[in-house]
């Protein structure tokens, strides 16, 4: 399966999500790619949009071999397998840790300003993003939004590894996964339109969707 873009990604999830539609769902979008897949969720759903956004955690001198995965709140993920192959501790990375909450809150700020976060507690919730791979990151973010209580915790993306998927979906109530391809090798793969998603674009969709 391949996806035109991100908003025609959307548009697919919207329909498969259709049950939701009706119970105010609150969908979490993954800046920045997954904020315009959740877009016309948001619009089908007639739910309200806010951020979610994990940072991945890379080792020491190389931070695209991801070892970990934040949330804001503190929730790590390690990469356990990886981190005993190299003989790296948490300890070891707790300062690069310490610099991607920093950055997280960055872009909270940036896409958001002051906003409230809305209280999730019982609601239905939506993460969305616009494909995943390793699901590292998707795991941290499920776990910090696990904290706080949904009603139903449903996790929508385009595209996902077979072996992501079936990982992930014991972390929800509910997964929708339009494609499970292999081989995969990366999420543009499966897109024709994969551009880059910019800041102005991300605040112009949350200013248009946001709870208020």
């Amino acid at each position: 399966m391949i996806f035109k873009n991100r908003g025609e990604a959307g548009r697919r999830l919207s329909q498969a999500l259709e049950e939701y539609r009706g119970r105010r769902p609150l969908v979490l979008a993954v800046p920045r790619g997954g904020v315009v897949v959740a877009a016309p969720i948001v619009a089908a759903l007639a739910g309200e949009l806010d951020l979610i956004i994990p940072r991945k955690v890379g080792i020491p001198g190389n931070p695209e071999l991801a070892a970990a995965a934040v949330m804001p709140d503190g929730t790590v993920i390690y990469n356990t397998k990886l981190m005993e192959a190299l003989q790296i501790k948490p300890a070891d990375l707790q300062r690069l840790i310490w610099r991607e909450i920093d950055e997280i809150k960055r872009r909270m700020e940036v896409y958001r300003g002051g906003a409230v976060m809305p209280d999730i507690s019982g609601r239905v919730v939506i993460v969305v993003d616009d494909g995943i791979a390793t699901g590292l990151t998707m795991e941290a973010a499920l776990g910090a939004v696990r904290k706080e209580k949904p009603g139903i915790l449903v996790l929508a993306v385009p595209v996902a590894p077979p072996e992501t998927a079936a990982r992930l979906r014991g972390l929800v109530d509910d997964l929708i996964c339009l494609a499970t391809p292999e081989p995969f090798y990366a999420v543009g793969q499966f897109y024709e339109d994969f551009g880059e998603v910019s800041d102005e674009e991300v605040k112009e969709i949350y200013s248009k969707y946001r709870p208020v």
